[in-house]
């Protein structure tokens, strides 16, 4: 069932399922880059498939089908959707996501993981700023989160959720390598340049834009499995990890899960490069320095969104595949994601 705030007493932090949650969201986030030469960044998925992106609803399928396949091998014991909102609060957060991540042009995936992976000063910009607004909403706005048990360094039922994540990455690096032609690097790169032999004949009818269509979704498929795994798709984990050490609620899993995503796609960003995007199409990376009042303004209005709710688009798409296997939360997060959707219309 859906527990709300009053349900819940205590949250158990889960520093190995962060770790591995967290590399998970490393090895999705590089290989969309490698292979379609995007970034991926959910708040994004979600805008330009209202406009009708064919490869950003491909990343947004893969997100909900991630999440009703984490409530089809999931066991009993697994909690179903949770929230600690009233409807009106998932409306409310939904829209405010909506409106900041159509301003700031990103949101925890695309500025947090993405961008500072890059050494992006407009993403660190963003990112100091929502963390710190989303902190100051979580006190304002919640009440008692309960308190933080004792460490737990089990996987428990989430090994299932990691190895589903596993097969899925390694169903894209098998495609990296098999139409790999040649993994080059430019100047700024410190790989050496080697010849990778082509296996490219194993799918010689499938046409790359096709190619590139399956790597959006399995990437967000694998995406899906890794914020399950890090407990990123629970809310209540969020609001108490942005209530820092200052409350005693305060559960550190979502340290565990950045402390190993950002090191890694920063690794890989800079120490693995291609020339070319292995699928085709071009570069489509946030090259921009500018820090103007959309991006700040932005940033405000995404961390209020986020510390009402403890929700992001990635997560409440998860979610939302959860409910629909579920049959519960459904019209919480179709609230939140219709509203997120509505929110972004409103920005030019």
């Amino acid at each position: 069932m859906l527990l709300h705030q009053s349900e819940i007493t205590e949250s158990r932090p889960k520093p190995l399922q962060g770790l591995l949650g967290g590399i998970g969201i490393a090895l999705s986030v590089h290989s969309l880059l490698v292979l379609n030469g995007s970034v991926l960044g959910v708040s994004g998925f979600v805008h330009r498939s209202l406009r009708g992106d064919k490869a950003a609803m491909a990343s947004i399928v893969g997100l909900v089908l991630g999440g009703i396949a984490v409530g089809i091998i999931s066991n009993a014991d697994t909690p179903e959707p949770r929230t600690v909102s009233s409807l009106l609060q998932m409306v409310f957060s939904g829209l405010l996501v909506g409106i900041g991540t159509r301003l700031a042009n990103g949101c925890t995936s695309g500025h947090m993981i993405c961008g500072l992976s890059r050494f992006s000063l407009r993403s660190l910009v963003a990112t100091t700023t929502f963390v710190a607004i989303a902190v100051a909403t979580t006190h304002f706005a919640h009440g008692a989160l309960g308190t933080s048990g004792s460490l737990d360094w089990t996987l428990d039922n989430q090994g299932r959720q990691f190895l589903g994540a596993i097969l899925s990455l390694g169903t894209l690096w098998l495609a990296y390598t098999c139409l790999a032609i040649k993994n080059g690097t430019d100047n700024s790169s410190k790989l050496v340049s080697r010849q990778i032999h082509s296996c490219a004949n194993l799918v010689p009818n499938i046409p790359k834009s096709i190619l590139r269509y399956l790597a959006s979704f399995l990437t967000s498929l694998a995406f899906a499995f890794s914020l399950f795994l890090g407990n990123m798709v629970d809310p209540h984990k969020v609001l108490t990890f942005l209530a820092l050490p200052l409350s005693s609620a305060f559960d550190p899993t979502l340290a565990f899960v950045a402390g190993s995503a950002l090191p890694l796609a920063t690794l890989l960003y800079w120490y693995v490069r291609v020339e070319q995007p292995k699928l085709g199409g071009k570069w489509n990376i946030p090259t921009s320095p500018k820090i103007d009042w959309r991006l700040m303004l932005g940033s405000v209005i995404f961390g209020i969104g986020w510390g009402i709710a403890g929700i992001c688009p990635g997560p409440a798409l998860v979610n939302f595949g959860r409910s629909l296997y579920a049959g519960i939360g459904f019209a919480e997060y179709a609230a939140w994601l219709l509203f997120m959707g509505f929110g972004g219309l409103l920005v030019r």
